[in-house]
């Protein structure tokens, strides 16, 4: 699917934020909150860093715009994510009212919207989220494939 450019530069961006968790060890998830075709919100897996199973970037990302618009209610914005959103992370968005959610790659193990659920848009709930997946999902794979690899070796004590 071809998107729009403003599509592609938002994603890039949370790409970017990616990167600055796999430099910190962080799985390399990163986010970004759009409102008005401005970014309101910025955010990167701090798992291992704050010690928290909370602190997903979408989550981060989530607070942060709620902060910058002083409202836990993010209608009309979007989200866009390195890694389909997982069960908690696609409720805060639910409960938020995010109205689109555009995803690099699928999480076949954990993915909430599409994956293994579709709590997004199942209609269970008194909001549902437009889904978009596959924006960069290739340069997604690559930035987890390093991690995951570099944690393997660093496991098994190869260099």
């Amino acid at each position: 699917m071809i998107f729009s450019e403003e599509t592609y530069r938002f994603m890039y961006t949370a790409l970017q934020e990616a990167e600055k968790a796999l430099g910190e060890d962080e799985v390399p998830i990163g986010a970004v909150v759009v409102k008005d075709n401005r970014i309101i919100g910025r955010g990167y897996n701090q798992v291992e860093r704050l010690k928290d199973a909370t602190a997903h970037a979408e989550m981060i990302a989530l607070t942060a715009a709620a902060n910058y618009l002083g409202n836990w209610r993010l209608e009309n914005c979007s989200v866009y994510v390195t890694l389909e959103p997982c069960i908690m992370c696609t409720g805060a968005m639910l409960s938020s009212r995010v109205c689109e959610l555009y995803f690099a790659a699928f999480d076949p193990k954990f993915g909430a919207c599409g994956s293994l659920y579709n709590l997004a848009q199942d209609g269970k709930t008194n909001h549902t989220i437009n889904v978009y997946p596959g924006v960069y999902d290739e340069e997604s794979k690559i930035l987890l494939e390093q991690f995951f690899d570099k944690l393997r070796r660093k496991n098994t004590g190869d260099k």
